[in-house]
Parts: C-alpha cells; structure tokens; sequence
C-alpha cells in the first residue's frame, strides 16, 4: 500500500542546510516502518518572510527558519534579531503561516557534531567545531570551508544513518537541559525563546517532530 505523503517546510542560510534536509528526506524515506513518506521543502533564504512571500498557502502552514547565532558580537546579534523580526512578520502576512525557530549556536556544525558525538564545552568561536568535526567524522579537513565544500559535506552525510539523528536529538536535549540547570535565562525576543550561551540549539525539535510524525523515534 502506497504510503500518505507529509510536507514539511524550512527555509535555510547556507547549502549545507539543504543538503543536510535532502539527505534526511532520504533516509526516511528509504526507512520501511515510516508511516509517512516525506517532503522537506526547503529554500536559501535568509529573509523568512521572502520564503512566504513565495509560497502559495493552503490552509495553516507551518515552517521552520534554520540559521545560527554566530556570536555576542553587535553584528551577529542584530543579523539573529532582524531574523526573528522577519519570522514574526510572515506570521503577520494574513497566510496562516507559523515558523519555527531551529537555530544552532554558534553554528548549524555543532548540530552535525552531535550526531556523532557529545560537544557540551563552550567555546570561544566558531572556527573550534573544527576539531571536533574531524574527530567525529574520522577527516581531515584543513578549514570550514573545506568541510562545506560540496563533495565533502555529502561524504561526510554518507557516514550518518537514521539512528545518528536519534542520537543527536538525544544530545540536543541534553544540551538543552544542562542550560535550564546552570540556570541561563532564556531570552524572547518576537515571541521567541533562545539562549545566548553556547552550545544551544533548538533544531532538533522540529526534526524531533518529523521522526515523531513518521514512527521512527
């Protein structure tokens, strides 16, 4: 019996995001307990509320905006803020949408880590998921931008099954819970919650909603 299909909508910063949700929608779709087979829809688009000035909207619609809180620094922190400003405005568009926020910090690569492996140290920038990139997928890379080369960051995917999204939503939660017990205060800004300490993530809920969505949890 042919399986019902479930969209699920993103819209993404960079190609590694988008690669990573063509490769989930794969793996869930290649998994024969899925309930559902899936479509995640997702466009480079740093502005959300040009992601649903492009859509046609059927009904409530939710999405999930996928982009990083880089640092403290002034910059990075208008860039997020101005993010959930947009979030909040294509909610006001009268199209029933809903976004979610599936922010990493610092970086969606600290996601990628827990797949693999734990990474509950802060740290001071960006550049230092490097290490813990390579050690984890058994590379070499010299840089980031070798990892997110194309053919690298696929490689990388190809190492990765099902059970390895299990487990970085485990880890996530983790994360998360440690920061509610080191008592960091939650910060709202449009309506939405996020810590400015790092490592924090709210990514995996979502994906977390998908597997659940599917019976693959």
């Amino acid at each position: 019996m042919r399986k019902e299909n479930r969209t699920y909508y993103f819209s993404v910063e960079g190609e590694t995001e988008q690669w990573y949700l063509e490769w989930l929608q794969r793996i869930i779709n290649a998994e024969p307990n899925a309930k559902y087979t899936v479509k995640l829809d997702s466009k480079i688009q740093k502005d959300p509320l040009s992601r649903v000035k492009r859509m046609t909207v059927v009904g409530k619609t939710e999405i999930t905006h996928i982009f990083d809180y880089e640092s403290d620094e002034e910059i990075h922190v208008k860039q997020f803020k101005t993010a959930l400003e947009r979030m909040k405005d294509a909610q006001n568009t009268g199209k029933n949408i809903k976004y979610h926020l599936g922010y990493s910090n610092f970086t969606f690569e600290l996601w990628m880590i827990l797949h693999k492996a734990d990474c509950n140290g802060s740290l001071m920038h960006r550049r230092q998921y490097l290490m813990p990139l390579n050690r984890a997928y058994g590379e070499n890379f010299e840089n980031l931008d070798q990892y997110k080369h194309e053919n690298n960051f696929k490689r990388v995917l190809s190492k990765l099954t099902l059970d390895n999204v299990r487990q970085a939503i485990r880890r996530a939660k983790v994360i998360m819970r440690k920061n509610e017990e080191m008592g960091y205060r939650l910060q709202e800004y449009k309506g939405y919650r996020y810590y400015k300490e790092n490592p924090s993530l709210s990514l995996w809920e979502q994906i977390e909603q998908i597997l659940t969505d599917c019976k693959v949890l």
